[in-house]
């Protein structure tokens, strides 16, 4: 597969072969990608911690258990300490973001670091969707592209659904599904006959 200029706003779908733990049968949505490399973030690999433990962790306060559920990904090896939220663009918004560190990556998600977007979560005024990281995934000039070479990984357009509104554990199978893709086709292999 030919890999596009840019990956931007696309999700890269591991193969079945890729065994490195950080991103195996992973999926992740790159949001950042030019001649000096790529940044994303796995968005289906879960840490053993929920938001109700980055709350308590940070000093937060919000009401017992109420966000227990809520998992937190591994969002990738660079930074594990750092915090990620994706989240829909607010709608119709005039001005700008109500958190003090937000980047607006497309038409429709945000991305936003600050610890005030933490504190809205926990008092029921953050985003409704959202999808919280620790950790993001990062890939030098021209490394991606090398990865690519050694059949590591497939790309399709990132899509708000698979972020959203598909649980984390049917991610990668929901790519593939969007792909057309059957996972008995895909080889176990990386690499060129």
């Amino acid at each position: 597969m030919r890999v596009p200029s840019s990956l931007r706003d696309c999700f890269l779908v591991a193969m079945p072969g890729l065994k490195d733990p950080n991103f195996a049968r992973s999926v992740t949505y790159i949001f950042e990608h030019s001649d000096k490399g790529a940044m994303g973030i796995v968005i289906n690999l879960p840490l053993t911690i929920s938001l109700q433990d980055i709350f308590e962790s940070m000093a937060i306060h919000s009401e017992p258990n109420i966000f227990s559920h809520i998992p937190v990904l591994a969002g990738g090896p660079v930074q594990p300490e750092r915090g990620f939220i994706l989240h829909p663009n607010l709608p119709k918004q005039t001005g700008p973001s109500p958190w003090q560190s937000t980047l607006t990556l497309n038409t429709f998600l945000s991305i936003t670091t600050s610890k005030d977007i933490l504190e809205a979560i926990a008092l029921g005024k953050g985003p409704e969707k959202k999808l919280i990281a620790l950790g993001y995934a990062g890939w030098e000039a021209n490394q991606l592209e090398e990865e690519f070479k050694q059949n590591s990984w497939l790309h399709i357009k990132a899509s708000p659904e698979i972020l959203f509104e598909t649980p984390y554990q049917d991610r990668w199978q929901a790519t593939l599904d969007q792909m057309g893709i059957h996972l008995g086709s895909l080889s176990q292999d990386i690499g060129h006959a």
